[in-house]
């Protein structure tokens, strides 16, 4: 004797009822997706997995490329090649010293002030301090040119960092009665000064700083082929602003000397205004943190297209 009821159909299920206790042929097995759904299948998993694993080199590549965009515009790790900073930074001839974390920024707004380390391209009459094998082929020379842009390089032979002491229009010189350099008749306080030159051989110029040009001396003094020893030459030994790269803010390298690095007022005259410059450890980090964010949108972006019905 049928159980079903007069006048419905077996297969026929009134909305709202559960076909499993309905006794129609739908209690057969289990409910089943239909379309879409049916073709996907209980796959949907692993294939979103895999879809993550191949996106992931897009993700990264995307973030690199973004992070060399910052540190061209931004910030850009230097090693410091020679001694010619010490003690403010160690270096030394032939080894890699200490990393610094050079910003860009300070200098879109203004030009470098007295008391400013910067690393600049030093002018055709600058003898390089340090001497760089440059690679013989494309390849190995984009390698090198990556591992300068993110600063697990050597710098070029070009690259020069020193302590900005004029600036155009100022006149340097030495000495006072107490062996002091003196800009426009004042002497400086230069307590980073380490290693001097000799009383006897210190003195030089006066010279007076065109525009757009800086006088630049390292901290050790008596180890830095610097304005002082450029001064016979077509610009009296200074370099041109525009050649300047930024302003070194952040020691990152090695780990026991992370610290910023300080632009103390060596002419006795606050400057009002100037930028503050990235400092901290959070300043290592921050351009491939940039790469990170904006990659993540751009290769979310990707993955809807791709998904996208056709």
């Amino acid at each position: 004797m049928s159980s079903d009821r007069p006048g419905r159909p077996a297969d026929v299920v009134p909305e709202g009822e559960d076909p499993r206790q309905a006794g129609s042929a739908a209690d057969t097995g289990p409910l089943r997706p239909s379309g879409r759904r049916a073709r996907r299948g209980g796959g949907g998993g692993k294939e979103e997995k895999g879809s993550l694993l191949r996106e992931l080199p897009v993700l990264l590549l995307t973030a690199f490329v973004l992070a060399l965009v910052v540190k061209t515009f931004l910030v850009q790790a230097f090693f410091i090649p020679s001694g010619s900073m010490e003690q403010t930074l160690h270096g030394c001839p032939g080894c890699t010293g200490d990393r610094v974390l050079v910003n860009k920024v300070p200098y879109w707004f203004g030009e470098p002030e007295p008391g400013d380390i910067v690393v600049f391209e030093g002018p055709e009459s600058w003898s390089p301090e340090v001497q760089v094998a440059e690679p013989g082929n494309w390849a190995s020379s984009s390698l090198l040119w990556l591992g300068r842009a993110i600063g697990v390089a050597p710098p070029s032979e070009d690259d020069f960092v020193k302590r900005v002491i004029a600036t155009g229009g100022q006149t340097v010189q030495c000495c006072d009665a107490e062996g002091r350099v003196t800009v426009d008749g004042e002497p400086l306080e230069e307590p980073y000064v380490y290693e001097n030159t000799p009383l006897e051989s210190r003195a030089f110029g006066p010279v007076t700083v065109p525009d757009g040009r800086l006088w630049v001396m390292g901290d050790h003094r008596s180890a830095s082929a610097d304005s002082k020893h450029h001064i016979g030459d077509e610009w009296s030994g200074t370099v041109a602003v525009d050649d300047v790269v930024g302003k070194a803010a952040l020691i990152v390298w090695p780990l026991d000397r992370i610290g910023t690095l300080a632009a103390p007022d060596i002419q006795g005259t606050e400057a009002a205004g100037r930028p503050m410059p990235v400092s901290g450890p959070a300043a290592v980090a921050a351009p491939y943190a940039l790469g990170l964010v904006g990659a993540v949108p751009l290769t979310a972006w990707r993955r809807r297209r791709r998904a996208r019905p056709r």
